[in-house]
């Protein structure tokens, strides 16, 4: 990833540490995957981490896992996220998460009924971004604190790419020209509180750029002052349309 040396910078990292990328994953996330021995169960919508780092889920009635877990109480499972770019680009998957350790059910009481709830007991979390995997501590895992935008970022691209493109086009004139060369289109593809990452897509491959912010975001409120101050600058700048 370019990060563009005449944008505002920051001490930070382009992106988060592994802990917080895997915490930010799992808080965008519509579903995930869990795998016990002998059976496999995608579950969409029906899983939190808790404030003290804990990954509950929600178990599907009538499920196999369902059955499994009332049985035996607890089980070593791992559980596999696919972290996907929410806007139509051609390489969606921007990276994958998994974990593993003891699955242990708990009940909670819904409406006089007991719905089966499970735990995961972490015992070791790997994050896989562009081939490369991390390591990440559980410890780590446990205290680290989601990135801000991390459950709106896809509703806000979605909006961003949808229906502001003169946006992303005036964006464009921060990128230097000769990164440009050969460009057939540009999407936003990645938003966080570093800043928002371009993918510049050309007739064989991408290129992705980041613009980041004067300083990362601590707040989603703060989310517009950052976009117009990029809208400033680019505004001092020459136009540069992809072709």
């Amino acid at each position: 990833m370019i990060a563009l040396s005449k944008l505002p910078t920051s001490t930070a990292d382009s992106t988060d540490d592994a802990a917080v990328r895997l915490r930010s994953m799992l808080v965008a996330a519509d579903s995930l995957t869990v795998r016990v021995p002998g059976i496999e169960a995608y579950v969409g919508g029906r899983h939190a981490v808790t404030g003290d780092g804990r990954l509950r889920v929600e178990l599907p009635a009538r499920s196999h896992l369902t059955d499994h877990l009332t049985h035996q109480r607890e089980t070593v499972a791992m559980v596999e996220v696919t972290d996907l770019a929410p806007t139509p680009v051609r390489d969606r998957v921007r990276g994958r998460g998994t974990l593993t350790g003891w699955l242990v059910t708990e009940a909670v009481l819904t409406a006089g009924d007991q719905e089966p709830v499970a735990v995961l007991d972490l015992a070791t979390a790997e994050l896989t971004v562009d081939g490369r995997s991390t390591h990440v501590d559980p410890d780590a895992f446990a205290t680290a604190r989601p990135d801000p935008l991390a459950a709106s970022e896809a509703d806000l691209l979605c909006h961003l790419d949808h229906h502001h493109p003169q946006t992303v086009e005036r964006l464009c004139r921060l990128v230097p020209a000769r990164q440009l060369q050969g460009v057939r289109r540009v999407r936003p593809v990645r938003l966080d509180r570093h800043g928002l990452v371009l993918r510049l897509e050309l007739t064989a491959g991408d290129r992705d750029v980041r613009l980041r912010f004067r300083t990362p975001l601590r707040h989603p409120d703060h989310l517009g002052l950052e976009i117009e101050a990029l809208l400033q600058q680019a505004h001092g700048c020459r136009s540069r349309r992809a072709r």
